[in-house]
């Protein structure tokens, strides 16, 4: 369905302005810095997702654009084969030049072509790239705050990103199942909207009866696994889990941090308190699993997930709530809760092509199909997740090991 004109230019520089807003705290020496691979400096991701409108976009369909330097396809490509070599991954951080100066004007200078463009053409084609373009950066914020998040707390000077966001603390509803009947269901996207390739086709699949945890765990109920030797007991744990967690010492999830015998949590608002009632959050799909294991219960496939979310509000704890973190459940709903937002639940779920599935011809086709390889599938955003961006039929995807990405674990039996 084609978006008005207006319409279009108006979504275009409020998405691209969001990622601008984001980078307002940080300090010229936080745009430079990679503290792993799996990091990107907040100035690459600036400039990668300008260079995907420049490279996708402008050059096949602006006649007589001109790129704003030769060698920005090279810096600025993530993994896609099919338009060029591209500079090493984990040496992202090892850039100084560009400036942050000349990346704010590399974005203004595509801005105003895209702007042009829009103005003087009329093509389905066209503004579904677009569209694409602006999920493709919305995901992408989501990475400049997970990143942020670890560039900052990789530093002992215990850093905030933002001094003033709240601390909420409630308590949480008891843990309860809420049950879902099986049969022949369908699943994947389906309409006009905009979804991501690997959302589809849709399909039937045969579920079995089944019963999800009305909340999301949370961190007094990880503590408790943790004080009951979970970290200690192969038994809860897949083989590559054991070994992950053995190699890398690992004893408790990601940013928690034990501090004159009680638990700390670093969070975009500084070292805080751990709140017993908060999701636990920064788990690796093997300690989702082992805890699932420990609780007597697993994940929740995604099948399981998204039929369970279909005909659910698509409200939560997004980044327009400006938390930057998960919050407790409401008490008083008796419903499914934080199915979106808050967190990206793992499900047991391999990332795999759903049947009769095809990539895209060309380099967008790299987009998603060519991770479809040891990954597992996440459902429902989380806190740093833009609410237009996340639909039921969304599938994240992360490997086992991922710790890093704002996730946790809803049970399922």
């Amino acid at each position: 369905m084609l978006t008005t004109l207006s319409r279009l230019i108006e979504q275009y520089q409020q998405v691209r302005q969001v990622s601008e807003k984001i980078c307002q705290p940080l300090q010229i020496e936080d745009y430079v810095i990679q503290t792993m691979p799996d990091v990107s400096p907040p100035k690459w991701h600036l400039g990668h997702t300008t260079w995907f409108f420049e490279i996708f976009i402008l050059m096949p369909h602006l006649q007589g654009y001109k790129v704003f330097h030769p060698r920005y396809n090279y810096l600025f490509n993530s993994y896609y084969e099919a338009v060029g070599e591209r500079h090493p991954r984990p040496q992202r951080g090892l850039m100084s030049r560009p400036t942050v100066a000349e990346v704010y004007q590399y974005r203004a200078y595509v801005d105003q072509a895209i702007q042009s463009l829009l103005e003087n053409i009329n093509s389905k084609a066209v503004e579904e790239l677009v569209i694409l373009g602006l999920h493709h950066e919305q995901q992408h914020q989501e990475l400049l705050l997970t990143d942020i998040k670890h560039i900052l707390a990789t530093n002992p000077l215990r850093l905030t990103y933002r001094d003033n966001l709240p601390s909420l603390k409630t308590s949480t509803p008891s843990l309860e199942w809420i049950e879902y009947s099986g049969g022949l269901v369908e699943i994947g996207h389906t309409g006009d909207t905009f979804a991501f390739d690997n959302e589809t086709p849709p399909h039937k699949v045969y579920l079995s009866d089944y019963r999800l945890a009305n909340r999301l765990v949370t961190n007094g109920e990880y503590l408790e696994f943790m004080q009951a030797g979970g970290y200690q007991t192969p038994q809860y744990w897949l083989s590559e889990g054991w070994m992950f967690i053995q190699k890398e010492g690992i004893q408790a999830p990601l940013y928690w941090e034990k501090i004159e015998g009680d638990w700390w949590v670093m969070t975009l608002g500084g070292l805080r308190p751990l709140v017993l009632t908060e999701p636990v959050c920064h788990v690796s799909f093997y300690e989702a699993d082992a805890f699932a294991q420990y609780a007597d219960s697993r994940l929740p496939t995604e099948v399981e997930w998204e039929r369970a979310a279909i005909n659910e509000p698509m409200t939560g704890n997004f980044l327009e709530s400006d938390h930057l973190h998960p919050q407790t459940a409401t008490c008083t709903i008796k419903r499914i809760q934080q199915l979106y937002g808050d967190v990206w639940e793992w499900t047991s779920s391999a990332y795999l092509p759903y049947p009769g599935y095809h990539p895209p011809q060309g380099a967008i086709g790299e987009y998603n199909g060519k991770f479809m390889c040891n990954q597992m599938v996440l459902r429902g955003g989380s806190c740093v997740t833009s609410q237009s961006h996340i639909r039921p039929t969304y599938r994240n995807f992360f490997p086992a090991s991922t710790r890093w990405q704002f996730t946790g674990i809803r049970l399922a039996i």
